[in-house]
C-alpha cells in the first residue's frame, strides 16, 4: 500500500560530494501531519555507500541538495544525450574521474566568451530572491562534483524523479535548494560556516521562522528543546540545511506532480518550490 502523505516518510539531504567524519552527508528525517512537519532524527554518513543504503531504503519522498541537470547549452555542446538520465550516464562514460569532468567543462568554458563559461540552468536564474551555482561550478562550492556524484547515484538506485527519472514511485526524489528558503527569511544575512554571533543569530532567526511557519511552503517546523538547539549550534549550517530540504521535500509531497512545471527541461531538472 503506498503511503498517504501523512505517514510518508521524508527525507532532506544535505549532500557532500566527497563526505568525510568532518564534513558527513547530512540526512534529516521526518513525517507530514497536516501542516506539520515533524523532525525525527538527523543522520550524519561519512560515505557515499552510507548515502546508497539510505537510497535503497523504501518508502520515502526526498529533496536532495544537488544538482539533477546540467544546462542545456552544456548538454548541447557535447552531445551529451536527451534526457537527465541519458546525460548522466554518458557523462560518466566520458568522465570516468571528477577531475575529467572538470577538465570537460574548462575546455569547453574556455572557449567561450567571459562571462559566459559557467552558464546557468533556467530553474538556477528563477528563484525568488537568490541565485543558486551553476551545476559546471567544479571549484569553490562544487556543485558540478555533486551532480556527478549524487544525480548517478539516483539513477542506478533506481530512484523516481518527477518529470524527469521514471523509477520506483515509492522512492521518489526531488532537487531542493536549502538557500532559497533561507533567504526568504533572512535575505543576504549569512547563517553558515562561522562561529561569529551574527551568524548565531541568524540561525536562531531563521529556526524560529520555520517553527512559526513564515514561510511561503505554509509548513511549520516541529522541533524538540534539543534539535532545537543542535540546529543552532551546528555553525557549518549542514543540519540547518538539511531541515530546510525536509521542508521542500514536505511541500512537493503534497502536490501533484511533486510540484514540478509541466514544461520542466528534461535535460535541466527543476527545483523545487522555485
Amino acid at each position: 500500500m503506498t503511503p498517504t502523505a501523512s505517514s510518508l516518510p521524508l527525507l532532506g539531504v544535505d549532500f557532500s560530494c566527497a563526505p568525510s567524519r568532518r564534513k558527513p552527508i547530512t540526512v534529516a528525517r521526518g513525517t507530514l501531519h497536516g501542516a506539520v512537519l515533524r523532525l525525527e532524527r538527523v543522520d550524519e554518513l561519512p560515505t557515499l555507500a552510507g548515502f546508497e543504503a539510505v537510497l535503497a531504503e523504501h518508502p520515502w519522498f526526498g529533496g536532495f541538495d544537488f544538482p539533477f541537470g546540467l544546462p542545456r547549452a552544456f548538454v548541447e555542446a557535447q552531445g551529451l544525450g536527451t534526457s537527465a538520465a541519458e546525460v548522466v550516464a554518458e557523462l560518466r562514460r566520458r568522465c570516468p574521474a571528477r577531475m575529467d569532468f572538470r577538465a570537460l567543462v574548462d575546455a569547453w568554458g574556455n572557449g567561450r566568451p567571459a562571462g559566459q563559461r559557467l552558464v546557468h540552468r533556467r530553474t538556477d536564474v528563477s528563484l525568488p530572491g537568490t541565485t543558486s551555482s551553476s551545476p559546471l561550478q567544479t571549484r569553490y562550492v562544487p556543485v558540478g562534483f555533486m551532480y556527478y556524484e549524487g544525480f548517478s547515484r539516483l539513477v542506478a538506485a533506481g530512484v523516481q524523479v518527477p518529470g524527469l527519472v521514471a523509477g520506483d514511485a515509492e522512492r521518489r526524489a526531488v532537487e531542493a535548494y536549502p538557500g532559497l528558503l533561507a533567504a526568504e527569511i533572512l535575505g543576504r544575512r549569512s547563517y553558515k560556516n562561522s562561529e561569529a554571533a551574527d551568524r548565531l543569530i541568524a540561525r536562531k532567526d531563521l529556526v524560529d521562522a520555520l517553527e512559526q511557519g513564515r514561510t511561503r511552503l505554509g509548513l511549520r517546523l516541529k522541533l524538540t528543546h534539543a534539535q532545537r538547539d543542535a540546529l543552532v549550534a551546528d555553525a557549518s549550517g549542514d543540519r540547518l540545511d538539511a531541515a530546510l530540504c525536509l521542508l521542500q521535500a514536505g511541500w512537493a509531497s503534497l502536490r501533484d506532480g511533486a510540484g514540478i512545471p509541466a514544461d520542466v527541461d528534461p535535460v535541466e531538472g527543476w527545483i523545487v518550490t522555485a
